[in-house]
């Protein structure tokens, strides 16, 4: 059972960094062509800087989630090292719960804000799901779209936090838990 969690883990973490790395080159190339288009050719495209612009938004979105995985959020070292070690662990559990209310909050809201959005974005373009089939849609995208991000990140902070949380606990149990990457420390 253990296997298949960590082999699961692995997956998620391996795909949400794929997914990082893909939107930071995407952001680049976009920025590289809306400069060259700009500054060379004097045509600089509509979408350049929207794109850019989601992008960077999603990219820091799905990285949070793998932050908040690794435990790599504000975490209080030092005070952790000045405490008993069931007291830091007690404390990193704590906010973790934190971080996992913040994903509900972002779940929650989320949704909200993605059902609610008006608007469209005038300079892009967007593909639809119709009769069973993936369409392209000459008009504009509606920008419930730019703000999708915000509930599925906020689920993959709340599944981060509850990984953390179980993982800490076995290794806790196990005598194996570290409060720091550097540090073991022994129940």
């Amino acid at each position: 059972m253990l296997a298949a969690m960590s082999f699961i883990d692995r997956i998620v973490r391996n795909t949400l960094t794929s997914f990082c790395a893909i939107l930071l080159l995407l952001m680049v190339a976009f920025t590289v062509y809306s400069v060259v288009m700009r500054y060379v050719f004097e045509n600089p495209p509509v979408w350049g800087d929207l794109l850019t612009v989601l992008s960077n938004i999603w990219l820091v979105f799905f990285a949070l989630a793998l932050t908040v995985r690794d435990k790599d959020y504000i975490a209080l070292d030092l005070i952790y090292s000045w405490l008993p070690p069931k007291v830091s662990f007690c404390i990193q559990q704590f906010w973790s719960m934190v971080i996992f209310g913040l994903g509900l909050v972002m779940i929650i809201w989320g949704i909200e804000v993605v059902t609610t959005m008006g608007g469209k974005y005038w300079e892009m373009w967007y593909f639809a799901w119709e009769d069973g089939q993936i369409v392209f849609k000459p008009n504009y995208m509606p920008k419930k779209y730019a703000v999708a991000i915000v509930p599925i990140s906020g689920f993959l902070v709340c599944v981060a936090a509850i990984a953390s949380i179980c993982e800490d606990v076995f290794r806790l149990r196990t005598g194996t838990y570290k409060w720091s990457k550097d540090v073991d420390i022994q129940s």
